[in-house]
């Protein structure tokens, strides 16, 4: 978590307007009553040993993969109900299943028989079965891959880095899956967990299996834009990167119309490796204003 450190005392031209003085036990333990259980202040030392009181930027914003899960079971809820009232002729053509079944296996030696209608009832009732549909099936992959995202994330915030997951996008409908705040700069994640191996085809385009990730980029590039302007700090750059989970992505990782898209995996490592160009104050500024303007989207 990104924290604001002390303003140092022995510089009147950096300190803010006002004084510092030693806090008594009294002072302490009205302080610490205030904060209760989830403090939004930290008590620091300086190098005087005078403890001070500092402000902790909270980024405790969003669930990650909150928004995809909860239209995963939206949607399950939706066709639930639809497979429900269907259920009259599913437990009709169950019961003729069983009949023909017994039919055939009258024909038989008795063992064999049973064992055939078991079987035929069996693979009946199987294929009429309650299935989530594909689109269904995707929220819950995007939402447990958004959450394998976070956990990879959760090592940078050790080293400086602030991690808001799971936030609306102000005048949109879309959401960032992670908006990631630190010394290498700012960025937006899009959590992406997929099947088999991500190619380029001969005109550069990449490719999922029959699908093309040029929209998935174009979205991401959007949030990214949203970001900045809500940010609103000209001075930062914020960077759309695209984040996959199980598939192979060429060489590790692939710029693509701006876009970086990166093994998962190698996301943390990269991240770190960046050259400084935030420090610890205005990461926490930054952090601290995102906290503020975005909210969860779910």
């Amino acid at each position: 978590m990104a924290s604001f450190r002390p303003w140092p005392v022995d510089d009147d031209d950096d300190r803010p307007s006002g004084s510092v003085r030693p806090l008594s036990q009294a002072d302490l333990q009205a302080i610490l009553a205030h904060l209760g259980d989830e403090p939004d202040q930290l008590l620091v030392g300086t190098g005087a040993d005078r403890p001070v009181v500092a402000v902790r930027v909270r980024v405790s914003v969003g669930r990650p993969g909150g928004s995809a899960q909860a239209t995963w079971r939206r949607l399950r809820a939706a066709e639930w109900a639809t497979w429900t009232r269907s259920l009259p002729w599913r437990v009709a053509v169950l019961l003729g299943a069983a009949a023909a079944g017994g039919f055939l296996g009258s024909l038989l030696p008795p063992r064999l028989g049973l064992i055939v209608a078991a079987l035929a009832v069996a693979a009946v009732g199987w294929g009429l079965r309650f299935r989530p549909s594909p689109d269904a099936v995707a929220w819950r992959r995007g939402a447990a891959g958004e959450r394998r995202t976070a956990r990879l994330l959760d090592l940078l915030e050790r080293q400086g880095w602030a991690v808001l997951h799971d936030v609306a996008v102000p005048g949109s409908r879309a959401n960032i899956d992670h908006l990631v705040i630190g010394p290498g700069g700012v960025f937006v994640v899009d959590s992406k967990q997929y099947r088999g191996r991500l190619r380029l085809d001969s005109s550069g385009q990449l490719w999922h299996g029959g699908y093309p990730l040029a929209p998935a980029l174009r979205t991401v590039d959007f949030e990214a834009d949203r970001a900045a302007q809500v940010l609103t700090d000209p001075d930062v750059v914020v960077v759309p990167i695209v984040a996959v989970h199980r598939a192979q992505v060429p060489w590790g990782k692939v710029v693509m119309q701006g876009v970086p898209v990166v093994a998962a995996r190698r996301l943390p490592s990269m991240l770190r490796a960046l050259p400084a160009v935030l420090g610890p104050e205005r990461v926490a500024v930054l952090a601290d204003q995102a906290r503020v303007r975005f909210h969860a989207a779910a």
